[in-house]
């Protein structure tokens, strides 16, 4: 997984710095429908072997491809919400499917 990251030119999720822009890719791990501040929100956890970020998209419901097991890149201002590496409506690339 490590070498894809690499090979993306992405830097590794555990290196990347809050409040920067910063370009991952990785693998979904969960995706749920959760609303924030009362807009609904789709909300997934990448993880690309070195650790791992939270992803929102605010306004949506639903987004085609965005599913478990899924790889993608994604590209955004990393924030720590909640104490935890986030970051808000991304731009985002899928992977084609098989690879990691």
């Amino acid at each position: 997984m490590q070498d894809d990251v690499e090979a993306s030119g992405a830097t590794p999720i555990d290196c990347c710095d809050c409040g920067k822009i910063v370009k991952a890719c990785g693998v979904i791990r969960s995706v749920a429908v959760r609303p924030v501040a009362g807009v609904p929100a789709v909300e997934a956890d990448i993880y690309d072997g070195s650790g791992h970020v939270r992803v929102v998209w605010l306004g949506r419901r639903h987004i085609g491809g965005i599913e478990v097991g899924r790889s993608l890149s994604i590209s955004g201002r990393l924030t720590a919400d909640r104490e935890q590496p986030t970051v808000f409506n991304p731009r985002y690339e899928l992977r084609p499917r098989g690879l990691r």
